[in-house]
């Protein structure tokens, strides 16, 4: 749940947006408080509030004063298209990269994929290693 040598507050923000874009956290809903965030992970207060910070000031939840951390409407739409962004960057871009140094164009790398996303699991993961 929890890795070592990520910062913490990053991982509770990433853990909040999951349950955002999973839908297990509703636009409209309450977010988790700082304090049950801090019990949850057994973490300083502190430091759960700086991941809550952190997602208020994205835009993601808005404080309605005296009730607590709401998700904002649109959260979801926004981390999807920050977490798309996000993928193409650290895998899509390095992938179109190799493939036109291997003189790949865009109908082989979807015939790669689709083989690919068809082969039984057992052999996707015998080809990965």
């Amino acid at each position: 749940m929890i890795e070592e040598g990520r910062a913490l507050f990053l991982q509770i923000a990433e853990n909040v947006e999951d349950a955002i874009i999973d839908g297990s956290l509703a636009e409209e809903a309450q977010a988790p408080s700082t304090n049950e965030l801090a019990a949850f992970y057994r973490i300083n207060p502190a430091t759960a509030a700086k991941g809550v910070a952190m997602l208020a000031d994205k835009g993601v939840l808005y404080k309605r004063r005296g009730i607590g951390m709401f998700v904002a409407p649109g959260a979801r739409d926004l981390l999807l298209t920050e977490r798309r962004n996000a993928f193409a960057d650290r895998f899509v871009e390095p992938l179109l990269v190799e493939a036109r140094k291997l003189g790949l164009g865009p109908e082989d790398l979807e015939q790669l994929i689709r083989d690919r996303a068809s082969a039984p699991a057992a052999t996707t993961e015998g080809n990965a290693r």
